[in-house]
């Protein structure tokens, strides 16, 4: 392959990468935009509007956890193309299916779907732009990846604040099946096909990342590093309205707004933490800092009593700049894995990370209703907060890491 060559395909790569993301992150978060209009009209009280919209969003999360165990194995055992266009086939599919759900077990059940098609195409996108671009410049490249894909949330709310909920869904599959039109002339990762030559490797072995302590603690303390993400979007934001309450709020808090300026938010700190880490060249020093920032940032939002809407909007911006490492974290985890198990560790644990705000929104459930819900959600803020800086410290720099090697 020559230089023009190969600069197009990481082009093309990037390209593709960044709209499936694009597209996957509208889907996954629609719901969570979409929750109080969409089950109103499905005829849930206004009293099961918080237990009802847990149940949906832990099952499409389920679904994620199944889904990024399964595209993941795909990716490295039949390559991270196939994976990156079944995964949108897939949530494509199913978010359309989802405009026409009536009730809400229909309704529970197709997002499991969607969360099993969703799981895929973050992990697959940027193992391949991890494998094909240099050492030096891949931070850019997942990046742009990161920048581009979390603006999908701001089309979310946008739409859904034009056409109905049913509507939302519609547009969000037909752009993932419009997006498959970018398939032609995408090249395959090169370090993918070097596996595949050699039979004595083994790729995709799931049970890899057990069978070996250091390998699993590494695993396992990628995953816990982005715990507080999801703690930010799925709880603070998703259930705003009823932490405005709590807050005694001028006004209602809404949760679609707040879901689009915390991406924005995100957006903007992915930029300055990819920027800031190529600056450092350090990934581990950039996740620091932006997890002192969440920390900081929980704490204001807690404790904002008298609240306005104009100032949720600038504390939703504020959460998602502190909580902007999602493209850190992720090229965190591709890069301390080799070869043949890189697409099963970076497409699960994202997912993982995603499947954990069932255990996170089962905790702040719990809290609440012992503690109350500013108490509560304090509580669960803190635990992980601490656990990712914990599981932080025990992760090795991976900055300038050359990624051609395989697991044993």
């Amino acid at each position: 392959m020559n230089e023009q060559t190969k600069k197009k395909n990481i082009f093309l790569i990037i390209l593709v990468a960044s709209l499936g993301y694009f597209v996957d992150i509208y889907d996954l978060i629609l719901f969570s935009v979409v929750r109080v209009k969409s089950l109103k009209d499905l005829g849930v009280p206004d009293d099961d509007m918080l237990s009802v919209g847990a149940t949906i969003i832990n099952s499409q999360m389920f679904g994620m956890l199944v889904g990024g165990i399964l595209w993941g194995i795909l990716g490295d055992k039949k390559g991270r193309l196939s994976v990156l266009f079944g995964s949108i086939i897939t949530y494509s599919l199913a978010n359309i299916a989802n405009g026409f759900a009536t009730t809400v077990d229909q309704y529970t059940i197709i997002r499991f779907i969607a969360g099993v098609g969703l799981a895929g195409e973050l992990g697959a996108g940027i193992t391949l732009v991890a494998e094909t671009m240099s050492k030096k410049n891949r931070g850019y490249g997942t990046m742009i990846v990161a920048c581009v894909g979390l603006l999908g949330a701001v089309m979310a709310a946008l739409i859904s604040a034009r056409y109905t909920w049913q509507t939302s869904y519609f547009i969000g599959g037909g752009m993932g099946l419009l997006l498959l039109s970018l398939r032609i002339g995408l090249v395959e990762s090169g370090m993918f096909k070097e596996t595949t030559e050699n039979e004595n490797i083994q790729r995709g072995n799931f049970f890899m990342l057990f069978n070996k302590w250091s390998r699993f603690k590494k695993y396992l303390c990628c995953i816990l590093i982005g715990l507080p993400l999801w703690y930010i979007v799925g709880v603070l934001i998703t259930f705003s309205p009823e932490f405005g309450k709590a807050l005694n709020a001028t006004g209602i808090l809404d949760a679609g707004k707040g879901i689009m300026y915390c991406y924005i938010g995100i957006s903007i700190g992915d930029v300055v933490a990819g920027l800031l880490s190529q600056l450092l060249k350090s990934r581990r020093k950039v996740m620091f800092i932006f997890l002192m920032l969440t920390a900081v940032s929980v704490g204001i939002y807690l404790y904002s009593f008298g609240l306005t809407p104009e100032g949720f909007i600038l504390l939703s911006l504020l959460l998602g700049f502190a909580s902007g490492y999602w493209a850190t974290f992720v090229t965190i985890a591709a890069e301390q894995f080799g070869t043949n198990l890189r697409a099963t560790v970076t497409t699960t644990v994202p997912n993982f990370v995603r499947g954990s705000l069932i255990a996170i929104t089962t905790g702040f459930q719990f809290f609440k209703d012992k503690l109350g819900i500013l108490e509560g959600a304090m509580v669960v803020g803190v635990i992980c907060i601490v656990i990712s800086l914990i599981a932080l410290s025990q992760l090795k720099e991976t900055f300038s890491k050359d990624l051609d090697y395989v697991e044993h």
